[in-house]
């Protein structure tokens, strides 16, 4: 089975994201699951997992909604507030849906460089740990050096990094983020997301050969049981086609054993996530 293992949907006049580029902008408009449809049957994609894009509790119940009417939606991964004290009776609510399958939250969004690691936070990751609820990384460079300490604070957290943490693809730049990835590669709970790379590229010109060395260098550090391939449609629009995205991954992957591949698109994401 192929699963995209991350894309979006959302809808402007239903919530309003921060973070979306200013008109004319290929973003502004609804994105809903039977946009996604086709081109997932296009490209022999059984489904995908929907990932937050507001950080609202709002913008869960209707993803999870979305979901519930569209059986292409393999699972969501919402967005909570970690630090609230009831944590765990909106986890015991959200449980209730099997297509609730993970966390999110925009920790590249905040002033503090080192929020992942507050206590409130640290809290409401092992509550998550204890759930067995699986948490993305949204992170960058910078980031990064706190992977280590995350974990040897919450050991049971699976965690998965959103787009191999965004390094400056444009700018060509690989150090010192292919270091701090080939150390946390060691960390057996800590799984990459092979997504969002084309907009971390030059948005006119870029080409798969930009690609190259950042995936390899991933694919190279982690086992491929802890990679997975994420379109995130519809940002990569900014860039290029979901068409695009797996024309670029296939070929900025290089010669791979078809199970290999195979697995990074769609069984890694289906063990993680527990995907029915």
């Amino acid at each position: 089975m192929r699963i995209d293992a991350h894309q979006h949907f959302w809808d402007p006049s239903r919530f309003r994201y921060a973070w979306m580029p200013p008109p004319p902008s290929p973003l502004l408009r609804p994105f809903l699951p039977e946009d996604l449809a086709p081109i997932l049957e296009q490209n022999r994609f059984d489904g995908s997992v929907a990932v937050q894009a507001h950080t609202s509790i709002e913008e869960t119940d209707w993803l999870l909604q979305l979901a519930r009417d569209n059986p292409r939606v393999k699972g969501v991964v919402g967005w909570v507030d970690l630090q609230d004290r009831r944590l765990g009776a909106t986890l015991d609510r959200l449980q209730r849906d099997p297509k609730f399958r993970g966390v999110r939250h925009p920790v590249h969004d905040e002033a503090d460089p080192a929020w992942l690691l507050r206590s409130p936070v640290i809290e409401g990751l092992r509550e998550l740990a204890r759930r067995e609820i699986p948490y993305d990384l949204l992170i960058r460079p910078a980031h990064l050096n706190l992977v280590p300490q995350l974990v040897e604070r919450v050991p049971d957290l699976r965690m998965v990094i959103d787009h191999i943490a965004k390094p400056a693809i444009a700018a060509h730049v690989m150090d010192p983020w292919s270091e701090q990835m080939a150390a946390i590669a060691r960390l057996p709970q800590v799984y990459c997301k092979l997504s969002g790379m084309i907009t971390e590229a030059d948005h006119a010109k870029w080409k798969s050969a930009d690609l190259a060395p950042y995936v390899r260098h991933v694919v190279r550090s982690f086992n491929p049981d802890r990679l997975m391939f994420g379109s995130d449609w519809p940002v990569c629009l900014l860039a290029g086609s979901w068409k695009k995205v797996l024309a670029a991954f296939t070929q900025a992957l290089g010669p791979t054993p078809v199970g290999v591949r195979e697995r990074m698109l769609g069984l890694t994401a289906i063990e993680f996530y527990g995907l029915g």
